[in-house]
């Protein structure tokens, strides 16, 4: 048989599930660290519940994704996820929902295991999104989710430092309400939820900054100059209402000048 024609068979049985994101869809990527929690059990002794050096390498890990070909608008990390937007015009891959969501888990797997110094793996699954407001409601949901996991990480190490084994935690948890978990930390614990860092309980956002090559911010009332573009990491990101607010500002800002 020849190679031509063998080609045509096989190729047909490769992409056979290949799908695509349809041209007009926003696309928006969640990368998920696979057995993170393992990682720091056995490979690195992380700061329970949160560290700052594992928050910076998943910030790192994001400025990655951002730069490794991909042209994302925005960025956004908390505990062992990574959210990416892309724009609306980015074409990678011609929108092949597999090789995206394989390329985007690669890059962020080797950015991360170079950074650990020993292999990690990410997952990653793509929503496809009609529109700016619906990218909002879904940061806004996984900023929300920041707060949860947050409050609840925080009560599984306190009850488990007051003796309590990981199977009587983890039941404890499913019993008590997250006014309860609050009240635990404040009068069990001594912690004050609310005045934790915000970067633990809001999570990061990652933008770009427009800078001239003069170094000034860039105003987009006056006419454009030559400019180099670089990453911004918000930790104190505002509450609910305003973070849809912020990140919406961005959204509009990358696309403004292409939106129908």
């Amino acid at each position: 048989m020849k190679l031509d024609e063998l080609e045509v068979r096989m190729r047909a049985y490769e992409s056979a599930h290949d799908l695509q994101v349809p041209p007009e869809m926003f696309i928006v990527a969640r990368l998920d660290g696979r057995s993170f929690s393992r990682l720091a059990q056995e490979v690195r002794p992380f700061e329970a519940p949160f560290d700052p050096e594992f928050r910076d390498m998943m910030i790192a890990t994001g400025e990655h994704l951002m730069q490794c070909g991909f042209r994302v608008v925005y960025g956004y990390t908390q505990s062992d996820e990574i959210c990416v937007v892309l724009h609306r015009k980015e074409s990678a891959y011609g929108h092949k929902l597999r090789t995206l969501d394989s390329a985007m888990a690669g890059e962020a797997s080797a950015k991360f295991s170079v950074l650990l110094g020993h292999p990690a793996s990410f997952d990653c699954r793509i929503s496809q999104l009609p529109g700016i407001e619906l990218i909002v409601d879904y940061l806004v949901w996984r900023f929300l989710d920041a707060h949860r996991n947050a409050l609840n990480v925080h009560t599984y190490w306190a009850l488990r430092r007051m003796g309590q084994s990981r199977r009587e935690t983890l039941k404890r948890l499913d019993s008590l309400s997250a006014e309860e978990k609050t009240d635990l930390l404040h009068f069990k614990a001594g912690i004050d939820f609310d005045a934790l860092p915000l970067w633990q309980r809001r999570g990061i956002g990652l933008y770009w900054l427009d800078l001239p090559e003069d170094g000034r911010e860039v105003d987009p009332k006056k006419p454009a100059r030559a400019h180099r573009r670089r990453i911004v990491h918000e930790a104190s990101l505002p509450e609910v209402d305003e973070y849809a607010q912020f990140v919406h500002q961005i959204l509009y800002k990358e696309h403004m000048d292409r939106l129908p």
